[in-house]
C-alpha cells in the first residue's frame, strides 16, 4: 500500500488503520505539514480542502488541516464523533445546532429565535470551536479575500473501535433544509 503519491489511494489508507497502532518507520511520532495527506476531493461530500496526519501513531483521534477558500463554506453535516477546531487563521462564523432543539420543535429560544434556527457563533485566528455529537453544523469563511485554516481534532476513531461511527452530510444547504431531507 503507497502511503504518499500517485499510487495512494485513502480507502486503502483507512481500511489499514487498527486499534492498536504502535509508533514506527510506517507510523512515525512526527509528521510535517508536508506530510499530510490530501483527501481527494469527492471522495467525502466536504467541498473544503482537507489533509488528514493519518501516519500518526493515533488510535482513538483523528487529526485534520482542513483550509476553506474565501467566502465558501463545509457542507452541513452531524456526525456521532466530537469535533474541536482550532483557528490557525481567519475568521468566519460557524452554525451548529442547538444542544435542546429537535425537529418539529419551534419555541422561542434564550437565544432570541426558534431552535428551528441554529445558533450563530464567530470565530477567529485562535479560537476554538467545539461542535457536539450528532448536531448539525457549518463552519463559513466570512473573508472576500483570505483563506480560513483549521487544525480539526475529531474522536472519530474511538467510536469506529466500537462500531459507532455515523456521519451524515447535507450538502451546502441550511439547517431547516437538512432536517428536512435527514429527519
Amino acid at each position: 500500500m503507497s502511503t504518499s503519491g500517485p499510487g495512494f489511494v485513502l480507502g486503502d489508507f483507512l481500511a489499514a488503520l487498527t486499534p492498536v497502532v504502535r509508533p514506527g518507520g510506517a507510523r512515525p511520532l512526527v509528521v510535517h505539514d508536508e506530510d499530510l495527506e490530501t483527501i481527494p476531493p469527492g471522495t467525502v461530500p466536504n467541498p473544503t480542502e482537507l489533509r488528514v496526519a493519518g501516519r500518526l501513531p493515533t488510535s482513538t483521534f483523528e487529526l485534520f488541516r482542513q483550509v476553506i477558500p474565501p467566502n465558501e463554506s463545509s457542507d452541513m453535516q452531524r456526525h456521532y464523533h466530537e469535533t474541536v477546531h482550532f483557528v490557525i487563521a481567519g475568521e468566519g462564523h460557524s452554525e451548529i445546532e442547538r444542544a435542546d432543539s429537535s425537529a418539529g420543535s419551534h419555541r422561542d429560544s434564550a437565544h432570541g429565535g426558534t431552535d428551528a434556527e441554529p445558533d450563530s457563533i464567530t470565530w477567529r485566528s485562535g479560537s476554538f470551536i467545539y461542535t457536539p455529537p450528532w448536531a448539525w453544523h457549518r463552519h463559513f469563511n466570512d473573508s472576500a479575500e483570505h483563506p480560513v485554516e483549521f487544525l480539526t481534532i475529531e474522536n472519530s476513531r474511538l467510536l469506529a473501535l466500537f462500531g459507532l461511527a455515523r456521519r451524515e452530510s447535507a450538502g451546502l444547504v441550511t439547517l431547516a433544509e437538512a432536517r428536512a431531507h435527514f429527519e
